[in-house]
């Protein structure tokens, strides 16, 4: 392992960029690129009707590990191949800020008297799980949901991302469950023991279909469950409530949709969408051969990095168009594993001091990773939550900004300093070491990563960075715990202050620097808890933005979760598809569900 992380790394690009290099990202320059891109973001436009035909051709990073709805929750891969066959119950309109219906309406009543409140939903009476080229259609009742939020979501051995969500903290102190009640085949509730802010925010979720997990839950238990729809199995045995089926699954190769033409949403002219026939999904985890498969129009879309912005933008040739967005609302982080598993390892005892998490932000240098690694098309996340967020405040920043004197005092003040020799070391004379775990996939983190690790080796820390594969970072941070510091992202745009009940909770299973607690471990913690949970029942706004105003400043003075940057979105897309119904925001990112071939 150790020879292969050496070959890996000589072939980084790690040259010291001079400003010569970066002035055609100076503002004019900036300005002058943007005038080669389209800026078109969704604003609540109406779709026009289009016409069906045509292949959608796609590449994803990874095989997924399962085709099974449950194992997506923690596989990004396997999320993006299942959740084509899948629906939410409801939209949230991000321009509009208001929620709407999809696959059920929506009631919510309200009982001041006793503090209590239900969300009533019906669903579509055109739901079902079809069968790809079989006349097999099951209606989606409310069982199915039922089923899913108390069998699968609700069962605690199977470890899922919405258990904690069911739960809510009782003024007394105590712990009441969110029920669900069947009222009838279509309709069903949502019970609250007390009012709460958002509460289709946390009752909102996809199902997979009941009459195939209960009998996999009855026949094999846990494990059932867990093997259903393994990779193994025949795709079209997988039924769909979407709007794709998958048909084919070549491993290492390919991936094969066709249009599920018994999908509910249709156009105004009562065509059922989507306009695609089929999507043709390659497997393609190297990002120069995603770019050069675009060059050569052989995917129909591409996500540029920064170090394609000349050779895309600059030389566009007629066969498709760039389209830009705003800064992302979010970014990744680099966190430090805090778990007690690991407590007998020296880094255990750094990482679990904030001084040291805040002398690790002081020594992340954004503006080098903004020039060498974003060309100067970024800026840094130094808040919590995003703009949108309605408890957004732009007072409440990160103050712990790159600085390596301020992070050389912050270590001596735990016993940290430097020996005659130039090498850190703590109070019992042990190096300052540690490994940085990245993904394989993503030479953004990697030239990140570098940036880091030469920052960090001019104060005298070593940092030994670790490349893996995505599934096996994923192992690592909900199975086996093996791992000092990383960085990574997650997904959800942070628009609603109580996302992220699986995240900032101490018990949640992806409260990433130490998961699961019974209880909360520090005061910290334990403070977050209380304001998480305080903030999802005040419904007066002056009184909940103190509380949301203190969990934020919480966050960014204990530095569990450091933020990295936010880059301009840059997305290139085919010219031989209608670009009416296509838009791009750091909202929504790439809208294609309409997108039809020009005619």
């Amino acid at each position: 392992m150790a020879v292969f992380l050496l070959l890996f790394f000589s072939c980084l690009r790690h040259e010291e960029l001079s400003l010569e290099h970066f002035e055609d990202f100076s503002p004019a320059g900036l300005a002058e690129l943007l005038e080669k891109t389209v800026s078109k973001p969704w604003r609540g436009e109406d779709f026009i009707p289009g016409k069906l035909g045509g292949t959608w051709f796609s590449v994803i990073n990874n095989d997924p590990k399962s085709f099974n709805l449950l194992i997506a929750e923690q596989d990004s891969a396997t999320a993006s191949v299942v959740r084509r066959m899948t629906e939410y119950l409801i939209d949230y309109d991000v321009i509009k800020r208001e929620w709407k219906p999809n696959a059920a309406s929506f009631e919510i009543v309200v009982d001041e008297a006793n503090d209590t409140l239900q969300v009533i939903y019906t669903l579509r009476d055109d739901l079902y799980w079809s069968y790809y080229n079989s006349n097999r259609r099951v209606k989606v009742t409310s069982d199915d949901v039922i089923f899913w939020y108390n069998e699968i979501t609700g069962d605690p051995l199977f470890n899922s991302s919405g258990y904690t969500g069911q739960f809510l903290v009782m003024p007394d102190g105590s712990s009441q469950r969110i029920n669900i009640i069947k009222i009838d085949s279509l309709r069903f509730a949502f019970h609250f023991p007390r009012i709460i802010a958002e509460p289709l925010l946390s009752t909102n979720m996809d199902f997979g279909p009941r009459h195939i997990f209960e009998e996999a839950k009855i026949r094999g238990g846990i494990e059932g469950v867990r093997n259903l729809f393994s990779v193994a199995v025949d795709p079209v045995t997988i039924p769909s409530a979407g709007e794709w089926f998958l048909v084919e699954y070549t491993p290492g190769q390919r991936l094969l949709y066709k249009r599920n033409a018994d999908y509910w949403r249709k156009d105004s002219s009562g065509v059922s969408l989507p306009y695609v026939e089929e999507i043709v999904l390659r497997i393609i985890p190297e990002e120069n051969t995603q770019l050069l498969l675009f060059r050569n129009s052989e995917i129909e879309s591409y996500s540029l990095r920064p170090e394609d912005l000349d050779a895309l933008v600059n030389r566009q040739d007629g066969r498709y168009t760039v389209f830009n967005s705003e800064g992302s609302l979010n970014a990744s982080f680099w966190t430090f594993n805090q778990n007690p598993l690991n407590s007998g390892k020296p880094q255990y005892d750094w990482f679990t001091k904030k001084e040291f998490r805040q002398a690790m932000s002081c020594l992340l240098n954004r503006d080098r990773i903004n020039a060498q690694v974003y060309r100067g098309l970024a800026e840094p996340k130094l808040s919590i939550f995003p703009q949108p967020n309605p408890y957004y405040n732009p007072e409440i920043k990160l103050q712990y900004l790159f600085d390596a004197e301020r992070a050389v005092k912050l270590l001596s003040s735990i016993g940290i300093n430097m020996d005659r020799s130039g090498t850190m070391r703590d109070s019992e004379n042990r190096q300052i070491e540690f490994d940085l775990t990245i993904r394989s996939e993503s030479s953004i983190q990697q030239d990140t990563a570098l940036i880091i690790m030469d920052e960090l080796s001019k104060i005298g820390i070593k940092i030994n960075i670790r490349v893996i594969d995505f599934q096996k970072q994923v192992q690592q941070l909900f199975e086996t715990f093996d791992w000092d510091s990383t960085l990574i992202g997650l997904s959800g745009s942070g628009i609603f202050p109580s996302q992220g009940s699986n995240v900032w909770p101490s018990s949640g299973n992806l409260h990433m620097w130490h998961p699961n607690q019974i209880t909360p471990v520090t005061e910290w913690e334990a403070r977050i808890d209380y304001l998480y949970n305080e903030g999802q029942f005040t419904l007066d706004r002056d009184k909940a933005k103190l509380i949301w105003d203190e969990f934020q400043s919480i966050l960014l003075e204990q530095n569990p979760m450091i933020y990295l940057m936010r880059p301009r979105g840059f997305w290139a897309l085919n010219n031989r598809w209608d670009f009416t119904n296509v838009y791009f925001d750091n909202m929504n990112g790439p809208e294609t569900k309409f997108i039809f071939l020009k005619q």
